[in-house]
């Protein structure tokens, strides 16, 4: 378990320093969050970019110790970065002053991108005030509608992932809006389906239970006054998102309404990628940072 941000942070910086290659790093406040990073001891940054303005951006922010890699535009700049991290000189990739299609194109080109063979999945962690540990959840940016394969493949992406930050045997709520199979609500189906598998070892150590809605999945009584015997209720590690809309709702009800903290990252990769926005706050930047860097440690 991992209780907050704080001890993520924590845990990376009692490891090895990372080289962080940032795509078209032509962006003072990015390189804010980035000189942060470095100031922890954790990241060594790799910027790639026209030489002349990601130089007065770093020194705007008092970065001195990095690599450059000129580029000339940012889908130039996008290709050079991917190809750091694909020949191992660099550890992780994050998205600066680009489009977000031309940095996924760059990822995406089947010859000298970070394909890894599967489905491209997002993770989301949110600290959430009101509960005990850090909550994941998959997939509320990405995968719009996804079928039962692809919830499949997500699943697999972020319980990998987990374990790769040492959790043993992750619990997985299948989320729905109630807790009966209906054949006419395709995603009760297919929780009932993703839990058969569970227990057949598909997914490899974890608890998964669905359908189950939100209420029983974080609140024990609610499990209990509906007669629900749940491993899961209070407990939950991972949150599956049955769409892209009840991922993206329930992130964004508790970044406004609790004052959450959070971090993503772009799963389905060969090295760990950061995909924000520009308008990300530099907390939320040095957080997919150190996430993506735990990763990458293992």
């Amino acid at each position: 378990m991992i209780a907050d941000f704080q001890e993520l942070i924590r845990k990376v910086q009692s490891g090895r320093v990372f080289r962080l290659c940032v795509a078209a790093a032509e962006d003072q406040e990015l390189l804010q969050a980035v000189k942060m990073a470095a100031d922890m001891g954790f990241v060594h940054p790799v910027l790639v970019g026209a030489e002349g303005p990601v130089r007065e951006a770093a020194q705007a922010v008092g970065l001195e110790e990095y690599k450059l890699i000129p580029g000339e535009g940012p889908e130039q700049s996008a290709f050079l970065a991917v190809r750091e991290v694909r020949e191992g000189r660099a550890d992780v990739l994050m998205k600066g002053a680009i489009n977000t299609a031309h940095y996924m194109r760059a990822i995406l080109d089947r010859e000298n991108g970070l394909r890894s063979g599967g489905l491209l999945s997002a993770l989301a962690v949110y600290e959430v005030p009101q509960y005990h540990k850090l909550i994941f959840c998959s997939d509320s940016g990405i995968n719009v509608a996804p079928d039962l394969e692809q919830k499949k493949d997500i699943l697999i992406n972020a319980l990998a992932a987990m374990r790769r930050l040492g959790f043993e045997s992750p619990k997985v709520a299948a989320l729905t809006a109630n807790e009966v199979v209906h054949p006419k609500v395709q995603a009760t189906v297919d929780a009932a389906e993703l839990v058969r598998l569970a227990g057949e070892g598909v997914f490899g150590p974890c608890v998964v239970e669905g359908p189950i809605a939100f209420d029983v999945a974080f609140d024990r009584h609610a499990a209990e006054h509906k007669g629900i015997d749940s491993q899961v209720s209070g407990e939950v590690d991972l949150l599956l998102a049955p769409n892209i809309e009840t991922g993206n709702a329930l992130g964004k009800s508790w970044l406004t309404l609790n004052k959450a903290k959070w971090a993503g990252l772009v799963l389905g990769t060969t090295h760990p990628v950061v995909l924000g926005s520009r308008s990300d706050t530099a907390e939320v930047k040095i957080n997919s940072i150190a996430l993506a860097c735990l990763l990458a440690q293992s």
